[in-house]
Formats: structure tokens, C-alpha cells, sequence
């Protein structure tokens, strides 16, 4: 009881604490036990040499009446009053950066519980809370990062990213994460702590769609969104990733990517091996996919740096892609959907300078894994070169080196077939203003492939709207399918872009689509960010057949389709 005693007093004696407040366990008051009275506001200061001194309180300005000068009857805190009492602190820190509704304010209980705690869900909702309310203030300017390349095309945002076409891009910087949702909300905690200093993120998104089409029964051949008149859930995404430094050129570094899709879209990222039995035996409208899955090293002392991959990533040449976020629209083109979408191998990128860069790859055939009985060796070449004005690019690969010989085999307990084409696609890209507010995409490829059959890969479902139906006819000798695509983008403001989308493309023999057909499509949207978070990008688009009706499941000559996808991202 003495050693708390004494504590006391030494905290008393520091922090002006009054001493009818401190009391040990199980024992009176030293105060109220004193034989003489000290006044309840009265505080203690305690010297060694002096003993225990009575100290008087600082004034009550309230109590005290009027200071000098005051004017009479003025209430404390206006001019001529007395100083108005100190306000007690908020029960929680305020970590506001956003306009909030009185039950949101700091040191409120909703406040503390959604916003201001130390909880993971508290933080994860304060990004989306300040994201869709912003307190107004100017944003300060970030400072751009170091990098070795040529500068940026185009702003991201508002475009979907800001580089020509090509990748992976030796000399440009990392694209952060740190802030998005799920990254911000693991702040501070072990498993933040551990992903920051392993330079790993974990973020994703999530799009869904709706549209209206003159079709009733499906949209195909145009994609991704093949129910008509209806809304779907395009893709769920989660990401794991470490992006290894290319713009340092000191030591190697290694990083990997792993993204996961869940939607009405893994259909169309389907390669055999991958549980592609969710597509090409069940026939499911929704199903996973795990879309890339690869690891990199990076070499800068190879030329101007070196890129090894290996594993499964998107297909390089296209000016669309798999993922949302990383497109102009919502909807794709026909060109886009029927060539390659990702590739299972090996792959080397290398930089010669900030103009130059060449390709080499070893992969196990069109969308399919090495394990899959379909698949059979296949070279890659691609070449890309940037002007010295930032002006221009141009890509071009060999996106398939083989026989070029359609895969016929047993599985699922029957014959199936897999395509196995060739193809030679080249994207020249142009800006018209220094800043690329304006720039044009085009896209042209040549594909070919012998003994395919209509309809191309088969699915061993019963037919149906989506696709089904076993092994279509055999088509002899060579089959071709070619075309060319344009994007031209405007930026309407910072958070705003405008697209306009035609293209051109003919699947001679109907190994692509099931239709031997010219097809034409014309398309215009506009793309959204409302916030960091969130985008909303509405189009309508008209496709067309000419020779015969291959829309709506074979009963109309073309659609048109009118429809709005959004992306939040977390």
C-alpha cells in the first residue's frame, strides 16, 4: 500500500492530479484519511525536501467572473468574455479526409466503429467513404517516378493505362497498390506489415454489366456480353503480386503475378488444362479461372535489361485484354475475341533502348497448359518500337509458330478438338497531341490454320445458346480468318474519355465463329471514373453479318446492343 502511496504522490506530483482522486486497492483515500481537510480542488505538488505542499488550482475562467477588460454579461469565447474552457478530445483520433454526417464525426459511436477505428473493416470502408465523399481540398501533386523509358503516352486516368502497346516494359515504373482498399485496410497490421516489406499487394475488382439488345436469345458472335437483356457479373478478380523493379539497373529482381477471375467471362479465358472442364465438358455460364499465373526475373545487365518469364499470362499482342480495368469498353471486338488469349510457357523480353524492344517465346500451343492432350510445341516472336518522338508505335508478333495443324484427340470420353492456328497481328498506334488526348489504335492480323473444324475448340456439353455441341464438321485444307480494328480515343476531362470502335473481319470458312461470314461492327462509348474507385463506361455498338444470319443463334442478320458496365475496384 506505501509503494502505491508514493506512486501516487510522484504522479501527482508531475501531472497536477488531484489528490482526492488517488486511491490504493483496498484502502481509504490518503486524502479523506488526512487529519486535515483539504478542499476537493485542491491539487498536490510533492518535493522531497519540503514534503507535501497544497497547491491552488489554475482559475475557472467561468468562475472567476470577467477578466480585466471584459465587457459585462459576455459569455466565455467572445470578443471581451472571458476565455472560453479547453474542449475534451474526441474519443477517437480523427483520420477524416472526407464530409461526414453528424453520426459519422469523430468521437461518435458510428464514427469510431465504421471510420476512425483501428479495425481492418473500419479502414477498408473509410477508403470507399472518402472515395464518394471528398472534403473538397486540392489533392497535392505527386511527384512522377524514375524511369528509364521514353515518358508516358497518355494520362491514366483517365485512359486505362498509359504506355504504347507491349509489355512486359523494361524501364517503367511500378504501378502502386499500397492505397487501394484492401492494401490500406491491412495497414499496421501483421499481415501488412509483412506484405509491404516483401513488396507484395493483394487488390482486385469487380465489373458487372448490363445490356439491352434487338437479340433474344444470345449476343454471340460479339462478346463479352453474351446474355442479351440481362445483367451479369463479368468478372470477379482477386491479384496477388510483386512487380519487380525494371527501372533500377543495380541487381536483378524477381516478381510474380497470380489473378484470379470469377464471372460470366471465364468462358472466353478458358485453356485447355486450366479447369477448362467448366467450359469445354459442364458448359457452365459462370465459372474460375486462374488467368495468369507466372513469376519474373529481371536482368539488367542483359542489353538494356531482360525479362524471363514463365507460366501463364495474357497474350501480348491485342489492343484489348482480358481484365476490365485494362480496357477502352466494356464490350470487345469480334477481331479481338476470336484469336489467342493467354499463353502457357516460357517467354524473353528484351530492351535494346527506349525505342527497341524484341521477344522470343516457348509455349505449349493456342490457350492450352502443357499437360493438356491438345497441346503441342510453339514459337512466339514480337518485336516493338516506339519513335523518338513519342509520336508512334509499332507491335507486331508471330503469335503462334507451329504446323498450324487443328488438334483433334480423345477426352471426356470422346473426340474433341482444340485450335491450334497461327497468326501474324500488328498494332500501330498514333497520338495527334503531345499529351495523347487524342490517339488512334489500329490492329491487323492474318490467321490460318489446316483441317479445322467449324466452330473451332468443341465443347462436349449439349448444345445450348452458349455454346455445346461436340466436335463441329471438318473443314479440309486451309482455313483463314482476317480482319482489321480500329480504336480512336478523345479525353474529355480528367476523369472522362470518349471511344469509337469499328472494325472489319472475316472468318472465311466459319472455323472461328461457326458462320462463314464477313462481319463488320461499329461501336461508340464513354468511359467514367467517378472516383479512383469506381468507373461506369456506357456504349452502344451495331454489329452486322453479310453473307448469312450467324446472330442470335443463327436467326438474325445483326443486333444492336446498347448496354453500361461498372468496375469497383477494392
Amino acid at each position: 500500500m506505501m509503494n502505491a502511496l508514493i506512486l501516487g504522490l510522484a504522479l501527482s506530483a508531475s501531472g497536477q492530479a488531484p489528490l482526492d482522486q488517488i486511491q490504493t486497492i483496498s484502502a481509504q483515500s490518503p486524502v479523506s484519511g488526512a487529519p486535515t481537510e483539504v478542499a476537493s480542488n485542491v491539487v498536490g505538488s510533492f518535493d522531497a525536501s519540503l514534503g507535501y505542499q497544497p497547491v491552488p488550482p489554475p482559475p475557472n475562467p467561468v468562475s472567476q467572473g470577467p477578466v480585466p477588460g471584459a465587457l459585462p454579461g459576455s459569455p466565455p469565447g467572445t470578443p471581451g468574455g472571458p476565455p472560453a474552457p479547453s474542449a475534451a478530445a474526441p474519443v477517437c483520433p480523427s483520420t477524416s479526409s472526407s464530409v461526414r454526417p453528424d453520426w459519422l464525426q469523430p468521437g461518435t459511436c458510428g464514427g469510431c466503429f465504421w471510420l476512425d477505428g483501428d479495425c481492418w473493416w473500419a479502414k477498408f470502408f473509410k477508403q470507399y467513404y472518402d472515395a464518394f465523399n471528398p472534403s473538397g481540398d486540392a489533392a497535392s501533386e505527386e511527384t512522377p517516378a524514375q524511369r528509364r523509358a521514353l515518358p508516358e503516352s497518355w494520362p491514366s486516368p483517365p485512359f486505362p493505362g498509359h504506355e504504347f502497346q507491349g509489355y512486359p516494359l523494361v524501364g517503367v515504373p511500378v504501378s502502386p497498390h499500397s492505397g487501394d482498399p484492401l492494401m490500406a485496410s491491412l495497414k499496421g497490421t501483421w499481415l501488412g506489415d509483412w506484405l509491404n516489406d516483401n513488396k507484395i499487394d493483394i487488390y482486385g475488382w469487380v465489373t458487372g454489366e448490363y445490356n439491352y439488345s434487338t437479340s433474344e436469345h444470345s449476343n454471340q458472335p460479339a462478346s463479352y456480353w453474351i446474355v442479351p437483356n440481362r445483367a451479369e457479373v463479368d468478372q470477379f478478380v482477386l491479384r496477388f503480386e510483386r512487380q519487380a523493379d525494371m527501372v533500377q539497373t543495380d541487381h536483378w529482381d524477381w516478381g510474380f503475378r497470380f489473378s484470379s477471375v470469377y464471372g460470366i467471362d471465364y468462358r472466353y479465358l478458358t485453356s485447355g488444362g486450366w479447369f477448362s472442364q467448366q467450359a469445354l465438358l459442364e458448359n457452365q455460364l459462370y465459372g474460375y479461372d486462374p488467368t495468369e499465373v507466372y513469376a519474373d526475373i529481371y536482368i539488367p545487365n542483359v542489353l538494356d535489361g531482360m525479362v524471363f518469364r514463365i507460366g501463364r499470362w495474357i497474350a501480348c499482342p491485342d489492343i484489348e485484354t482480358q481484365f476490365s480495368p485494362d480496357n477502352y469498353m466494356g464490350s470487345h471486338s469480334l477481331l479481338f475475341t476470336y484469336d489467342t488469349y493467354t499463353q502457357t510457357g516460357i517467354m524473353l523480353t528484351f530492351c535494346v533502348n527506349e525505342q527497341w524492344m524484341f521477344q522470343v517465346g516457348f509455349i505449349a500451343g493456342t490457350d492450352m497448359a502443357p499437360w493438356y492432350p491438345g497441346a503441342t510445341p510453339c514459337g512466339f516472336l514480337g518485336l516493338r518500337w516506339v519513335s523518338k518522338d513519342n509520336r508512334d508505335s509499332l507491335y507486331t508478333c508471330l503469335n503462334e509458330i507451329d504446323t498450324a495443324k487443328f488438334r483433334t484427340f480423345e477426352e471426356y470420353g470422346e473426340e474433341m478438338g482444340h485450335d491450334n492456328f497461327n497468326y501474324i497481328v500488328s498494332t500501330w498506334t498514333h497520338k495527334f497531341t503531345n499529351s495523347g488526348s487524342i490517339h488512334t489504335n489500329t490492329e491487323a492480323y492474318y490467321m490460318w490454320q489446316f483441317d479445322a473444324h467449324v466452330g473451332g475448340t468443341s465443347s462436349a456439353a449439349p448444345p445450348d445458346s452458349f455454346g455445346g455441341g461436340g466436335l463441329g464438321p471438318l473443314i479440309p485444307g486451309v482455313a483463314a480468318a482476317y480482319g482489321v480494328l480500329n480504336y480512336t480515343e478523345f479525353q474529355l476531362s480528367k476523369t472522362a474519355y470518349l471511344s469509337v470502335r469499328n472494325e472489319l473481319w472475316e472468318d472465311q470458312k466459319g472455323e472461328r465463329t461457326g458462320f462463314a461470314n464477313l462481319y463488320s461492327s461499329h461501336s461508340i462509348g464513354v468511359s467514367y471514373n467517378i472516383n479512383p474507385l469506381w468507373q461506369v463506361r456506357p456504349e452502344f455498338g451495331y454489329y452486322r453479318g453479310y453473307y448469312q444470319r450467324a446472330f442470335d443463334d443463327g436467326n438474325a442478320m445483326g443486333e444492336w446492343i446498347v448496354g453500361l458496365d461498372t468496375t469497383l475496384r477494392f
